[in-house]
This record gives structure tokens, sequence and C-alpha cells, in this order.
């Protein structure tokens, strides 16, 4: 809600910038709008679009390298899933505890991270505290091997969850990355800035105005994409359950 109630104040703003723009025109003398004039106008406006298309371009280029990373880290992380599932399976029946164990916590996490998909799936008997989850690797450390297999087996497990938890915690301290304060405002004051110049030599008819709002529309909807980028985990952009959902169905075959 924070992302589209900031890109619908960027819209009202640019926009009424641009009406503003408008009835300066209307209320300033014919001297200020000689071609000379305007030359220069359209020469300043061109230099502010410039710098915020190049800030814009920026910011979603940024946006869009921190999802794909957080998708990887999502994705490499249900891959690790499996792999401890199956190493526990070919430990014997005596992990069969930690592999249920497992399904619940993963169980849990996707209801938690995903609740619209998972509204009625019904709740299970496992925390989400770290302390709990950080209790598994007691649980596999109370293994007792009897073979050098299943000693092997073991040590690659509790490998295997201490780099889950790494990249759990990776994933939920880049989960949100918000925009300075202080930047928005600078951007919001140049597009501001340029929308008044857009207004100031534009005709005033409902074409002129029509186009105005569907270019903020379009600024400010960009921005939008922006902050629902940086927020991947519980946006409305947000980054898809699928292999999450497969780990899932792969655990305690």
């Amino acid at each position: 809600m924070q992302s589209i109630a900031i890109s619908l104040f960027l819209l009202v703003c640019i926009f009424g910038s641009a009406c503003l723009g408008m009835l300066l025109r209307t209320n300033l003398p014919a001297k200020h709008f000689t071609d000379d004039a305007k030359d220069v106008l359209k020469l300043a406006m061109g230099l502010v679009a410039t710098m915020a298309a190049l800030v814009l371009g920026l910011l979603t280029a940024s946006a869009k390298t921190g999802f794909d990373v957080q998708t990887s880290e999502v994705q490499q992380g249900a891959a690790k899933i499996i792999q401890l599932d199956r190493t526990l399976a070919r430990y014997g029946p005596e992990a069969k505890p930690l592999r249920d164990e497992l399904k619940a916590l993963i169980t849990l996490r996707l209801q938690l991270t995903w609740p619209e998909e998972y509204r009625s799936a019904g709740s299970v008997n496992v925390s989400e505290n770290p302390v709990v989850q950080e209790r598994f690797i007691d649980r596999l450390d109370a293994l007792e091997p009897t073979n050098n297999g299943q000693r092997d087996l073991q040590s690659t497990a509790v490998q295997i969850w201490h780099d889950l938890l790494a990249t759990r915690w990776l994933v939920s301290s880049q989960a949100v990355r918000p925009l300075p304060a202080l930047f928005l405002i600078v951007m919001f004051l140049w597009l501001s800035v340029l929308f008044a110049g857009f207004g100031l030599i534009a005709a005033r008819n409902a074409t002129t105005i029509s186009g105005l709002l569907v270019c903020a529309v379009v600024v400010s909807t960009s921005v939008f994409l922006i902050l629902e980028m940086n927020r991947p985990l519980d946006g409305l952009i947000k980054i898809s359950s699928s292999p999450m959902r497969y780990a899932l169905s792969q655990l305690g075959r």
C-alpha cells in the first residue's frame, strides 16, 4: 500500500504541476513566450528530462537486478531443501522424524511468505522462531551413525542446513530496500519542475491535458514498479513460490 500511496502522490504532484504551468501561461505577459524564450525553456526541460530519465533508468535496472538476485537465492534454497531431504532419506529410517519436521518447516515458510496462496493450507505445529529452527541442527547432531556412510551423510546434512539458514537470513536482510526519503523528494521535485515546464509551453486544450495526464501516469507507475521490486517478498510484485512449492512436493518421497 505504501508504494501505491507514493505513486499516487507523485501522480498528483506532477500532473498538478503541469496544470499550474498552464495556469501561469494564461496570466503571464506575451513577451515571456517569444520564440527565443521557448527555445531556452525547451533546452532546460530537455536537460531535466535527461537527468530524470537516467536516474529512473538506473533505479529500474538496480531494482530488477536485486529482484533477480533474490529469485535466484530462493531457487537455490529450494534445491538445497530437496538435497537435504534426499540426504536424510539415504541416512535411513532413523531420520524419518527429521524429514517430517523439515516438511513442516517448509510448509510454514510457504504459509508465511505467500499467505494468499496458502490460506486454507491449515496450521502446522512448528514455530518460525529462529531458536526452534536452529534446534533442528541439534537434532541432526543427535543422530547416531553406525557406519562411515551414515557419518558422511550426517555431516552433509548439517552443512546443507547451515547453508539453508545462511540463505534464509540473506534473503530476509535483502527483502526490503527502501529508497531514501530525500532521494524521493528530489526526484519528485525534478519531475514537478519538468511537467510545469510542459504546461508553460503547451496549448490549453483537452488533447494536451490528456497527453500530459497519460505521461504523468506512465512516470508514476514506473516509480511504483521500482518501489515494488525493492520489496520482492511482501509487495504486489512478489517472487514466485513455484521453486518452494516444487521442493515441498518432493519432500518425504
